[in-house]
């Protein structure tokens, strides 16, 4: 399939200015980064363009500093971080439009590259404002979307600006490999398709459930979405997460299922704690009969068993969410069975793609990234697309 007029090889970008919006928004400890994946997926368009003699403008989001100035929400992590892996000073500007952004870019030469300030300091990103993505504009003479993470959003720097350039915008290598591979999934899977589906609620989880029951052969349930399920059914969950309002729903899309052939695959056991916490006492129990006090935070053994087996029957497998809480080591135990099974699963020929924020963390976890067929960068903008919606991002550039 054809994604774009021009793809970043296809356009002489040598000598020119090349504004590339890309997505790092990555998670912080302060000011420590956590997870540098998105930034690693966005080095090859940016080491194409500087090997090909460009001055690399880069701009980005990260967090919600609601339109407003917040050194929290600063890109310094990021352009420290990019120096290291790209070997050469990358200059953080001060603002986005403003003096210190525009002395930067005017003092650009080949091979330079420029990190604006996080565009979302400006309230007039997400207003989509007609001026903002004018200046932004103003700076380059070649637009490069590689931010698939936020293709789902109609903003400034993401969508609108790239009518200011109407033969010289293009995807990076990011939107191109990102719609490629969600493409062969959803739209020629080899067959058993399996998603596995995880997460804390339900009421995220409607849409892309309800979507993928027109598209795969089997969903595995896990998360604390599990326990509303189980719930719904006349189980007994204990203190477990669980959103009684989501009951209709859950057993709604469970008849669904049934109509249409889809196999739904659930853990008959849970592992149980007495509280949130790393030191909790913990057993197992079964799914529908965790006690009162107690609560479901993994699946349990059986479970772990079965997932297995369950995932290693299949030629494509989705996995968007974890099954357990993984951030604490003694209940990631089931989220490791996953990841293993289904890196296991693709050596074996499987195709296999991991996306949605905290599926993404959790296969870096467990130093599993490079067993897997693709890791997507894209959160809710691979949910979105997932569902067959339109993504602002991503039609900015076809059109």
């Amino acid at each position: 399939m054809q994604y774009n007029k021009k793809s970043v090889e296809d356009i002489d970008v040598s000598g020119k200015r090349v504004l590339v919006r890309c997505d790092f928004n990555v998670p912080l400890d302060g000011t420590k980064i956590t997870d540098e994946t998105r930034i690693v997926a966005a080095l090859p368009t940016i080491k194409y363009l500087l090997d090909h003699n460009a001055a690399v403008i880069l701009c980005s989001h990260l967090g919600r500093p609601k339109g407003e100035f917040n050194m929290k929400y600063s890109l310094a992590p990021v352009a420290e971080r990019l120096s290291e892996k790209l070997d050469k000073k990358v200059v953080l500007a001060k603002d986005v439009i403003g003096p210190d952004a525009q002395k930067c870019v005017s003092e650009m030469k080949p091979g330079d590259v420029v990190l604006l300030e996080n565009v979302r300091f400006h309230k007039e990103e997400e207003k989509n404002d007609p001026e903002f993505a004018k200046k932004l504009a103003s700076f380059a003479e070649i637009y490069v979307n590689d931010a698939f993470g936020t293709a789902h959003r109609a903003h400034a720097s993401t969508a609108l600006i790239a009518d200011k350039f109407p033969h010289d915008k293009m995807f990076g290598y990011v939107m191109e490999n990102e719609l490629q591979a969600v493409d062969r999934l959803m739209l020629n899977p080899r067959r058993p398709f399996a998603a596995i589906i995880g997460g804390s609620k339900v009421s995220t989880k409607i849409s892309i459930l309800e979507n993928l029951m027109e598209k795969v052969d089997s969903i595995v349930i896990g998360g604390g979405m599990s326990y509303t399920f189980a719930a719904a059914q006349g189980g007994k969950v204990g203190n477990s997460l669980c959103e009684p309002e989501m009951f209709p729903t859950a057993l709604e899309i469970v008849k669904k299922a049934e109509e249409r052939g889809v196999k739904l695959v659930f853990s008959p056991d849970a592992l149980i704690a007495d509280k949130f916490a790393e030191d909790a006492d913990t057993r197992q129990a079964p799914v529908n009969d965790i006690p009162d006090g107690w609560m479901g935070l993994d699946i349990g053994e059986e479970g772990k068993k079965i997932f297995r087996e369950h995932i290693l029957g299949c030629k494509t497998i989705l996995w968007n969410g974890p099954v357990g809480v993984f951030e604490m080591d003694k209940f990631a135990t089931g989220s490791k069975a996953v990841a293993e099974a289904i890196a296991e699963a693709t050596s074996k020929g499987a195709f296999s793609l991991i996306g949605g924020g905290d599926s993404v963390a959790c296969i870096n976890k467990f130093g599993l990234a490079d067993k897997v067929s693709y890791v997507s960068t894209g959160g809710g903008a691979l949910l979105e697309y997932i569902e067959g919606k339109e993504l602002p991002g991503v039609a900015a550039i076809r059109k």
